[in-house]
């Protein structure tokens, strides 16, 4: 805020968009919206609906008496009492937003023009009719160097468990997976959910009408129909895709060389990005890589191919064409490189790796054993048994990592490199 001659931030939080509030506080809000008041003088002042405020005890911050907090009522659900309060502009005003000072605006992305913001618009114009705002998302978001881009090993080792819990899940489902069941009968055998919060929703779709990213709606699993589904905890998304089937005999006509033109190349392709996962490595070159191994006009691969994943799913991407930014220690990537087809469908190797120098992967090691053991086995898993070797720089994060089970009916079979 010094540097760039900032009085006062905005930080706005609700409960798809939480992640940079709770970088700050731990808190992160229920039900409602928030919004974190940090100024240049005081201690920060948290607002919060009337729902959060029992939750203000999450935040050791709180507790410790190093954030204020205040009901703003208008963050309250529809037809909640809303007392008297002081309004959002005298709150703006008296916490330092003037005409002569600059405001930063930080919400959960950039935007070509510095002035916009998707700040609810009420805060926004609030906020405008007192002082100059600029969009400042980036200081947390910034694919190289925001805060939120590099982790420290305590992070890295939530986010591994979580990794754990929900690659065992996608175990769980692959191995559950038959006919005459319905999605939903399917992720509630296999998900055993223990409440840990979600990076994004979870979802499984099957059936001849499947929907792209839909929740799981009663379709019957039926051999030769296609199936996908993720699991999400905080720093995880465990995705896989592949066909109700225990071979290609299963599959329709046209698509019986799916392994062969389709899942073999992709796999082949990802065992390459995998091997490029290391400190210093360019994005840039990544993305052109995988583009030449996955032409377009077969694999249709229109997401960035490796992008951050923190307590959200997707804070930003370092991977995209022409990007200069290089991979750096406490990065943690999901291997989220979608392939579609109208006749081959999909297929997904989608889980976390974090880039860990020498002195991170020791103080990992040091104070986190039973994470670095399993990291450790599953390097050697990877290099073992499906010929993939990561640099030491690389960390598989789940028990998942580099595994492709082409046919969903048949999950003992997995791809590996020659």
């Amino acid at each position: 805020m010094e540097r760039n001659g900032v009085s006062v931030a905005l930080i706005y939080g609700d409960r798809e968009h939480f992640a940079n509030l709770h970088f700050f506080t731990n808190f992160d809000p229920r039900f409602e919206e928030a919004l974190l008041v940090v100024n240049l003088h005081s201690k920060p002042l948290l607002l919060v609906g009337n729902e959060c405020l029992s939750y203000l005890p999450i935040s050791p911050l709180w507790k410790a008496g190093e954030l204020r907090a205040e009901l703003y009522p208008h963050f309250s659900l529809e037809d909640q009492h809303r007392p008297t309060h002081r309004s959002l502009d005298t709150i703006l005003r008296e916490e330092g937003c003037a005409s002569q000072s600059k405001v930063a605006l930080i919400g959960s992305k950039t935007y070509p023009n510095p002035r916009h913001s998707d700040i609810p618009s009420y805060i926004v114009d609030t906020a405008r009719d007192l002082a100059d705002c600029i969009n400042h998302t980036a200081w947390l978001v910034h694919a190289e160097h925001g805060l939120r881009t590099t982790l420290s090993a305590a992070d890295i080792a939530i986010f591994e468990i979580n990794n754990v819990k929900a690659g065992e899940a996608m175990r769980r489902m692959h191995y559950n997976l038959r006919p005459g069941i319905t999605d939903h009968e399917l992720m509630a055998e296999s998900i055993e959910y223990d409440g840990t919060p979600l990076s994004c929703h979870m979802t499984c779709k099957t059936g001849p009408n499947r929907v792209s990213l839909a929740s799981a709606s009663g379709n019957l699993i039926e051999r030769g129909h296609t199936w996908s589904s993720n699991v999400a905890y905080w720093g995880s998304n465990i995705c896989r895709a592949n066909w109700i089937a225990e071979g290609p005999q299963d599959l329709p006509l046209p698509a019986q060389d799916y392994l062969a033109v389709f899942a073999g190349p992709y796999f082949i392709a990802m065992a390459s990005w995998l091997e490029s996962l290391r400190e210093g490595a360019h994005c840039g070159e990544i993305y052109d890589s995988i583009h030449q191994q996955l032409p377009h006009a077969m694999f249709h691969v229109d997401l960035n191919p490796g992008h951050h994943i923190g307590y959200d799913e997707w804070p930003s991407a370092p991977v995209y064409e022409g990007s200069s930014i290089r991979l750096a220690s406490g990065m943690v990537l999901q291997s989220d490189v979608i392939p579609s087809h109208p006749v081959y469908f999909s297929t997904r190797m989608e889980e976390g790796y974090a880039i860990a120098d020498q002195t991170l992967r020791n103080e990992l090691a040091r104070n986190h054993p039973q994470t670095w053991a399993r990291i450790e086995a599953r390097r050697a898993f990877l290099a073992n048994q499906l010929n993939i070797h990561l640099h030491e720089s690389a960390l598989p994060l789940a028990n998942t990592s580099g595994l492709i089970a082409p046919w969903g009916l048949s999950p003992r079979m997995v791809l590996a490199r020659s």
